[in-house]
């Protein structure tokens, strides 16, 4: 029987690709031991639990940025998380150590190197973060979503994607998708999304353009998230929600998107060969911009600044693309050609290759 160790938190980007792995992983291996590390204020002390899995506390230890007196203790009390974290490897008899970035896994890394147990890593994001920086110097393991990641052994393995988006067959499920959402088999659909709490911009600009899109002949299924801003227009094709619990379906019925570049956005988009306007959040270390960047230069994408998501550039840039059916057929077919529909099953044979027990992925 096999145990894993699966650390990583904080955010969805890293949340949701273990929960991916851990399920895949519990599914082949009914008997194996799957554990979760991970901290107290992060996503994961509420959907890993919810998910069935056991939750290993660490605290939340983000590196010193500058020299004072919080600096001066942060030494002592990273040591002593990575002696906590050795101690659960030898207890809890861990074959392999899988990171997906996020404040606790550097400790699990170095505890890993320290206690001779094997790592693997996956990195979501185009950018990778410090602890997969330092992950990748202690294993040649190395999976990353995006070709274009510059991470030591990186090789690309896609995203590990929820079971029902692998699985979904978006001509058989359209028809559930169109009853569901109340919309028109014979017109095309724009799918709009932000993300959980929505994206100021998208969503304005989007219902500023309403009017324009549905004379156009579109229908408009925009998800605003819980924190929208944004009175729904009330217009014939126009279906406005604050949250979606069946991306599946909203997924099925789209033919074009307009969306946030969060990579697991990118990723299931460009798996199921959707093609789709990309606004970057404006604000951090710009990684939504390196997310896209595969698909769009495939041909599959479009990638414009927050800044210039306005009703003006919808009219002159976005209308146009809408009304060329064989446009968006080939950003459809260069979309998937970017993407990667079985990321779980890579990683998990990335995870196996660390362990010791198969050759590398053939990519």
């Amino acid at each position: 029987m096999t145990t894993y160790l699966l650390a990583g938190g904080g955010t969805a980007g890293h949340v949701n690709p273990l929960l991916a792995v851990a399920d895949a992983l519990r599914l082949r291996e009914p008997d194996a031991t799957v554990l979760v590390l991970g901290t107290a204020e992060g996503l994961e002390a509420r959907l890993v639990p919810e998910r069935g899995y056991e939750l290993l506390i660490v605290p939340r230890l983000p590196f010193p940025r500058r020299p004072n007196r919080a600096a001066l203790g942060f030494p002592p009390r990273f040591n002593r998380a990575i002696n906590d974290v050795v101690t659960i490897l030898r207890d809890r008899r861990v074959d392999v150590v899988v990171g997906f970035g996020g404040y606790v896994a550097t400790p699990a890394y170095l505890a890993a190197r320290r206690a001779g147990v094997p790592i693997a890593i996956h990195e979501a994001n185009a950018k990778p973060g410090l602890a997969n920086r330092v992950g990748a110097l202690l294993t040649r393991s190395v999976g990353v979503a995006f070709a274009g990641t510059r991470l030591r052994h990186a090789r690309v393995v896609g995203m590990p994607l929820r079971r029902e988006i692998e699985t979904l067959d978006r001509a058989g499920s359209r028809a559930a998708g169109l009853a569901f959402f109340g919309l028109d088999a014979d017109r095309p659909i724009l799918l709009v999304t932000g993300g959980s709490l929505g994206a100021r911009r998208i969503n304005r600009t989007v219902v500023d353009s309403a009017a324009v899109l549905t004379d156009a002949g579109w229908q408009v299924l925009h998800i605003t998230g819980t924190s929208a801003e944004v009175d729904d227009p009330n217009l014939p094709g126009y279906r406005m929600i604050a949250y979606c619990d069946r991306m599946d379906l909203a997924l099925s019925v789209a033919d074009f998107a307009v969306s946030r570049a969060g990579a697991a956005t990118v990723c299931e988009l460009s798996a199921l060969g959707i093609p789709a306007v990309f606004v970057p959040y404006p604000v951090g270390n710009g990684e939504q911009r390196f997310n896209a960047a595969d698909v769009v230069a495939a041909g599959g994408g479009i990638l414009v600044d927050d800044a210039a998501f306005l009703p003006g550039w919808v009219q002159s840039e976005l209308l146009p693309v809408l009304a060329e059916p064989e446009r968006i057929h080939g950003m459809s077919v260069a979309a998937h050609s970017a993407g990667v529909l079985d990321g779980t099953a890579r990683t998990i044979d990335l995870i196996d290759e660390a362990a010791g027990a198969t050759a590398p992925h053939s990519a």
